[in-house]
Parts: structure tokens; sequence; C-alpha cells
């Protein structure tokens, strides 16, 4: 495989991690503090790796949403 198909192919495996890490976390949410809110969801969506694992642990301990997003 050529190094330009491998970084392409790296790419894609971590934007689809990223994706499945994002609806984890909105799925945790929305059974934790109910329907969430458009602007919540967008925020889930563009955030970066490290984002979405801080608030996976955010939410265990927040007892609200902005409390777990912030």
């Amino acid at each position: 495989m050529s190094r330009f198909a491998e970084r392409f192919r790296e790419e894609g495996m971590r934007q689809g991690m990223q994706q499945g890490e994002a609806r984890v976390l909105a799925r945790q949410l929305r059974l934790k503090f109910g329907e969430l809110p458009d602007a919540a969801q967008i925020r889930i969506a563009q955030a970066d790796e490290s984002t979405l694992l801080e608030w996976s642990e955010r939410v265990l301990t927040a007892t609200s949403l902005d409390e777990a997003l912030r």
C-alpha cells in the first residue's frame, strides 16, 4: 500500500473512531439529562478527540448538561 493510501486509511479510521466517541457521548448525555439541544449536538459533533474524552469522563459526575460540556 502506498504511503498516501496508508495515511488516507488512517485518517478515515481516526475520523470514524471520533464519530463513534461522539455518538456514545451524546447517548450518555441523553440518558442522563434528556433530549439534547441543537447547540449541544453541534458542539459534540465538532469536538476534537481530547475534548470528547474529557466530556465522556465528566458526564459521570456532572449534575447538569452545562457542567458536563464545560
